[in-house]
Order: C-alpha cells, then structure tokens, then sequence
C-alpha cells in the first residue's frame, strides 16, 4: 500500500428516499440495509486493503458523528469531522484536500461516498488502483460504471466513442451530463461511450487545491486560513468559516471546468447506489412471486412487493408492486415505482415542522 494515498468518505447526507427508517440521527449510511454491517462500515471495509482505516477520513453532520464514531472504531476519531453546515460537496472535499495536503504534501486523495453497494469488491480495488496512480500523475480522475439500464437517476460520464470497459487505462473525459429523461438516457446507453457518474474521484491534493483557487477563489481563501486540524483552534475556525464557503457541488465548481480531467472506464462490478428503496428491492433475494419479505410473511396472490416491518407478521393479499416500510412513529406506502419520490414526503414534514419524525 502507497502511504500517501488517503480516502475521503462524504457521509453528510440525509437519505430522505429511506425515510422512514433514515432520519437525522439514523440516515442511511449507518443503517444495515445490506447485511450485518452498515453502508458507510461496509466503505471502509472495502477500502481497507487499498487504503487502510488509519488514513481514511470521514466527513459527516453533527447529528452523526457520535454514531459513526461507535460503529467505526478502526477509524480515529479525529478524523470523523462534523461539518458546521452542508455545503455540497466542493466545500467538503476541498476542506479535506486542504487537511490532507498540510499533513502530506505528496498526498493522494479518493473521494467515496458513504452508502453505496458493490457487489465484486476484488474488481472495485482494481479500479481504485488505476484510478489513484493515473491521479498521482496529475490528473483528476473520475469512474464511470457501464450503464446496466437507461437510469435517469444518475449522471453520465461521457468518454469517447469506441470506448471499452474494464480496460483500466486513463481515458478522456468529453463531457458531463446531469440526470437525463429517460428517452436521452436510453440513448447514451445505446451510444456505448457514456457511463454513469459513480462519483468516486481521485487527484493529487494539490492539483485539486489549484484548480480550486482558479475556479471557486472564494472557497478557496476561506479555507486557506484554517489552522492546523490538530489546533485547538480548528473547531472553532471551522464553525465560524464554512458556512461562508459555496453551496456547490464539485461536478460544477471544478470538473466542468478544468482542462485534465481523466477516467476509467470500469465494467460491471456491481456498483449501486441504493437510492431508494426500490434499489434495496432490486438488491434483496425474493421469494417465488417475487416478494422480499421476512420468512414468517403469509403472502397469498401478490407479487413484486417490498416489506420491512420488523417484529411483525406480515400478510399480503392480493397486492403487487408496493413499497411497505413500517417503524415504531410512522408507516410507508407506496408503489415501487414511486419510490424515488419519498423525499416529498419528507419536505411535506419539514413544512408541517414534524421534527419528531425527521
């Protein structure tokens, strides 16, 4: 293992789609949708062999840190840092790069997020090794997945036309395209050069701070003057200057924009965001119709459907297709292909100032 590699894991989000069993304090990324470990603890365990838990850092809110502390006792704690204030992802990741650079000037740093599934583990290190030696030379670096379906969830990697996947090798990035209608996305798919955005980045810390001070200088400054993260003035420092810093996400603020931006084009390892409940369907073994429910659930004539009710018997009748998620204060329903919009529900609760339920 390279001592100057470094993993920067983005746990800040809320995972509003998994409500109601994600809230502010239990969000998706330290929940177990998949097996005995949690989303953001199967991350670091899946990176342990690339970059091993001593030079991972973690950035979360202040409603998660505590938990992710506890679930994560391999990682120091010191560097599971709450941000003040969401900011999107530049802010986040150039406030790491910044930590990471005054600790090792020769740091290279991938970026992952927290709550992501991959289903060959040997196949994904393979990639993040190509991915952190193509940065060490100075690029910046993206992984583009081979689309399995027109997802119209995703963004999509443009590479050039021909392109092939699993190769390993440093290709150019043409362009960035945001999540696209399904008829567009079904045309990148059949183009065969456009891959989905998996966000996973690697670059050298200091080729990112550059481009940071050419592109987002205002950011840039404020977190220029953050002390040492050792400092007992850090915390303070850090209260008081990100919040000033650009709510903008690095896909905009940087790699739209920068002149070296490279990727690998990876094949099919599995990877999937798990952005909604449907996609832990998708994901879960199911019974002979089709249902993923518990082993004492009494399903008669229904089909397709997803159940998450623990701690009690469930019985289906004649139902297809829905989304049941039950917990102690609140109950889902929904159909499966609605899933995606159960963060509305969530906005509605805001609105409504239900904080017992967020």
């Amino acid at each position: 293992m390279n001592r100057h590699h470094y993993a920067l894991i983005l746990a800040g989000g809320r995972g509003t789609r998994f409500w109601p069993l994600s809230r502010k304090k239990s969000a998706k990324q330290v929940l177990k949708v998949m097996g005995e470990r949690s989303l953001i603890q199967a991350t670091v365990d899946r990176l342990a062999p690339v970059i091993p838990p001593e030079r991972q850092w973690i950035l979360t809110n202040h409603h998660l840190r505590d938990e992710i502390v506890r679930q994560l006792p391999e990682i120091p704690r010191q560097q599971i840092l709450a941000e003040p204030a969401q900011r999107n992802t530049a802010p986040a990741i150039g406030l790491a790069a910044h930590i990471l650079h005054a600790l090792d000037p020769q740091a290279v740093m991938g970026v992952f997020p927290a709550d992501h599934v991959v289903g060959n583990a040997a196949m994904y290190r393979s990639v993040l090794r190509s991915a952190l030696k193509a940065a060490a030379a100075g690029n910046l670096m993206v992984v583009g997945i081979l689309p399995r379906w027109a997802e119209t969830g995703y963004g999509y990697v443009e590479f050039p036309r021909g392109t092939k996947p699993g190769s390993g090798e440093t290709l150019t990035v043409k362009h960035f395209h945001e999540k696209p209608e399904l008829a567009k996305a079904k045309r990148y798919v059949a183009a065969g050069n456009f891959y989905w955005n998996s966000g996973m980045f690697f670059w050298r810390t200091s080729v990112l701070l550059d481009e940071l001070r050419q592109h987002l200088p205002k950011t840039a400054t404020i977190l220029a003057t953050l002390p040492p993260v050792s400092s007992r003035l850090f915390a303070g420092k850090l209260a008081k200057a990100f919040p000033l810093c650009d709510n903008i996400s690095i896909d905009y603020a940087v790699l739209e924009k920068a002149k070296k931006v490279g990727g690998i084009a990876a094949g099919d390892f599995g990877w999937n965001d798990v952005g909604s409940w449907n996609a832990v369907y998708e994901l879960k073994g199911r019974d002979g119709c089709g249902n993923v429910v518990a082993d004492d659930a009494i399903c008669l004539d229904s089909h397709n459907n997803f159940v998450d009710a623990r701690g009690k018997v469930v019985a289906l009748l004649g139902v297809r297709d829905l989304v049941v998620v039950d917990t102690p204060d609140a109950l889902l329903i929904t159909t499966r292909d609605r899933a995606q919009q159960v963060g509305e529900i969530v906005k509605r609760l805001e609105d409504a100032n239900r904080h017992d339920l967020l």
